[in-house]
């Protein structure tokens, strides 16, 4: 599976972007982590970047694709990826087009989070305002007049991509106002819808857990089953017991009375026997 998430800065394409690696065992692949992973690890194409970075250049599209390229053959792409941050303009989507193409990949699907520009903005004004309020500390690029530029930035250089991709029917589009849930929920449909697969090992887990939850609740049902017999047979023994006492009780008493008559009887033989003596 292999998809690009499109949508203005605060639309929460980094947070889905992250359920879908959990869920479907696939990459988020960052343009500025790349870069800076491409640089630290001393590549061709991760030392042309620092020498255009070091000279305060922006890194041209090509060494980008470059950096891509490298980085969707590592063997944790293999499963597929997300791309967020890039493409950022219609020439940098033809140019990934392309290397897709030469790598005999293709692009499963774009999902466009949509959102109320507006909103955004009340939410950063009010967060602002309440961190400011509690004496915290307010960073430069968290600011209303900074996401107003970034927006107006995606307009012009992003949102033609929208139309890019929906020419090539690629384009699905999602209500990025939803509640966070909500919208994963709306994604991983639209996924199925475009034949995603999620790893056997998640049905696994899924699995797992639904077996132990089995069979804890089937030793609950024996363990409360097995009580049952239990109980009768603590009642059987109870009575048994009972039975057993007015039993002895009885025979106690009634050996007592034989004594007692046989004594009887004897005493009475012997004071006989003794007068005819006389």
């Amino acid at each position: 599976m292999r998809i690009i998430l499109l949508g203005p800065p605060g639309s929460g394409k980094g947070t889905q972007a992250q359920l879908l690696v959990q869920r479907y065992g696939i990459v988020q692949l960052s343009t500025g982590e790349m870069l800076r992973a491409a640089v630290a690890a001393g590549t061709p194409v991760g030392l042309k970047a620092k020498e255009i970075m070091a000279s305060g250049g922006l890194v041209p599209d090509e060494v980008v694709v470059g950096i891509i390229s490298d980085r969707i053959d590592q063997p944790d792409a293999k499963n597929g990826f997300i791309l967020d941050g890039f493409p950022r303009t219609v020439p940098q989507a033809e140019a990934l087009d392309d290397l897709l193409k030469h790598k005999h990949l293709k692009l499963d699907g774009v999902i466009e989070l949509r959102v109320n520009e507006s909103a955004l903005l009340n939410r950063v004004e009010t967060r602002v305002a309440q961190m400011r309020e509690r004496g915290e500390e307010v960073r430069v690029d968290d600011t209303p007049e900074v996401l107003t530029k970034r927006l107006a930035s995606y307009r012009s250089q992003t949102e033609p991509l929208v139309h890019y991709y929906s020419e090539r029917r690629k384009l699905s589009t999602i209500d990025g106002m939803m509640a966070i849930n909500e919208v994963t929920r709306a994604i991983h449909r639209q996924l199925l819808a475009l034949g995603a697969v999620e790893p056997k090992t998640h049905g696994k887990t899924s699995a797992k857990s639904a077996a132990k939850a089995a069979s804890v609740k089937t030793g609950a049902k024996k363990a409360k089953t097995a009580k049952k017999p239990m109980k009768t047979i603590k009642k059987a023994a109870k009575t048994t017991k009972k039975a057993a006492k007015k039993a002895t009780k009885k025979t106690v008493k009634k050996a007592a009375k034989k004594t007692v008559k046989k004594s009887a009887k004897k005493a009475a033989k012997k004071l006989t026997k003794k007068r005819a003596k006389r």
